[in-house]
């Protein structure tokens, strides 16, 4: 064992017992969750694995700082520490991305995406109206006027990926407060190759005529071109938004580069700062200098306190990206979701789309008789951590899915490469074949319930073991 990986045990092991000496169950799932992740094949698209320096810098007296306003300009007094903590983050986030202005508060993704919302919409409608009624602020206003603005912040229009074809609920959607903040259109994707259609796309806009166009997605296993979005924005007039979070850590490590890099034909980019981009759990907003006044009022507008020890860790994950070796860990992602993918059609497997050029590959399951819920729970009894997804039409909806939605973020982390990948396409694919639907107590098919074969989770268990051990996580820390 190093001297670093002896130190940081030593650390984690006494702070574990600290906090045993307290509540012993949140030590216990502490322990529990690192020997989970340890045990399993983690596919989720959207989670990975941070660095220890960043775990560490989550847990530290920075959380216990109120700071709610913006660096130099803030509600509380004593937040010199938070205005150092959050410039250096969002210098980072400058550098990293090559963009003109960063925001590091936001909680989440979520968050961020409100955030780019809000900012939008006051660049885009607020601003105009109070020097139109003459006024600095909406304070300013009268009740009369207040209602009118009001009511044109909520008869504007956004248009996304609908969620069949791979897009977020933050993208407009009825359950989440974009739906209800917005009239949403959703763009889909052609059903012959399940691509998305910029033609159609730009006959539709011209169509509903959305102040924002959304580019990005959660689930779909391919490259955008940014510069045919941003024509697409400019020929109705829409402001260009583009929601990174899964792909973030592609564009960080230079593998999506020129049209396929969103940074220089975005109006606002938001993002998580986990998934591909591999920090602790929160957002960031990205913005050309024409709309960073209003998204750095996003507290008090939509945020609460910034957390500054989330701040800290923000930074810490922004800095090791900015290093050579986050650029040859970002085409590992991608090189190996190519391979995963190409593993699993090898075997049988329907991908939707036919493959993937990004990080994520999207499984159509329908074919094995499955729903999407069937197999995530199969392949769960057998070590192998994935999550279901809609496809383009599903005929199981949103809840049951048809399709499985699997990324190589993680596990590459650990160290997985080519020979891994195809072995882990072999497991899912072994897995998959072994699973028969179980029909309900009436006699219809259900949607929940399966069989998996005997002897099918051990023998996969057992695989999963060896890939696993010889790639450790976190190797040397034990608690």
């Amino acid at each position: 064992m190093s001297d670093f990986a002896s130190t940081v045990s030593s650390i984690y092991s006494q702070a574990l017992g600290v906090i045993e000496s307290v509540e012993p169950r949140i030590a216990a799932a502490t322990r529990a969750e690192l020997s989970d992740q340890r045990a399993s094949l983690k596919l989720i698209a959207s989670e990975n694995y941070a660095s220890l320096p960043v775990l560490m810098t989550m847990g530290t007296w920075l959380s216990d700082k109120y700071a709610e306003g913006t660096i130099g300009h803030r509600f509380y007094a004593g937040c010199q520490n938070i205005d150092t903590v959050e410039d250096v983050a969002a210098e980072h986030a400058r550098e990293l991305f090559g963009a003109e202005y960063a925001y590091a508060q936001p909680h989440s993704g979520i968050d961020a995406n409100l955030v780019a919302y809000w900012s939008i919409l006051s660049h885009r409608i607020e601003s105009p109206a109070l020097e139109r009624l003459g006024a600095k602020t909406v304070n300013d206003l009268t009740e009369a006027d207040w209602e009118a603005l009001r009511a044109e912040f909520n008869s504007q229009r956004v248009m996304g990926m609908s969620l069949d074809a791979g897009g977020h609920l933050t993208h407009g959607f009825r359950h989440n407060i974009s739906g209800k903040m917005f009239r949403q259109r959703s763009y889909g994707t052609n059903p012959g190759t399940g691509l998305i259609d910029y033609d159609k796309l730009l006959a539709d806009a011209r169509e509903f005529k959305p102040l924002i166009l959304v580019a990005g997605y959660s689930a779909y296993p391919r490259r955008v071109n940014f510069a045919r979005m941003r024509e697409i924005a400019d020929a109705v007039g829409a402001t260009l938004f583009v929601d990174m979070a899964h792909f973030a850590g592609l564009v960080a490590g230079k593998v999506f580069t020129g049209e396929e890099d969103p940074i220089p034909y975005a109006d606002v980019v938001a993002t998580t700062t986990h998934k591909s981009l591999r920090g602790p759990r929160g957002g960031l907003v990205l913005a050309t200098k024409e709309y960073a006044a209003s998204v750095d009022r996003g507290c008090p507008m939509v945020l609460g306190g910034p957390l500054g020890h989330v701040m800290a860790a923000k930074a810490v994950a922004l800095a090791e990206a900015r290093q050579p070796a986050f650029q040859t860990y970002a085409q590992a992602v991608a090189d190996n979701a190519k391979t995963l993918a190409d593993g699993l059609l090898r075997r049988g497997v329907n991908l939707v789309t036919g493959g993937t050029d990004n990080h994520l590959v999207l499984l159509d399951v329908g074919s094995f008789g499955l729903t999407g819920r069937q197999a995530e729970s199969a392949l769960l009894d057998s070590g192998i951590v994935t999550n279901r997804n809609s496809v383009p039409n599903d005929p199981n909806g949103a809840w049951y899915t048809t399709g499985v939605r699997i990324g190589t973020p993680a596990l590459t982390t650990r160290g997985f490469g080519a020979a891994e990948f195809d072995r882990v396409a072999e497991l899912i694919t072994d897995v998959l074949k072994n699973t028969t639907p179980v029909a309900t107590a009436a006699g219809a098919p259900g949607k929940a319930r399966y069989d998996l074969a005997e002897g099918t989770a051990e023998r996969t268990r057992a695989a999963a073991a060896e890939l696993l051990a010889a790639n450790p996580l976190y190797p040397g820390l034990e608690l």
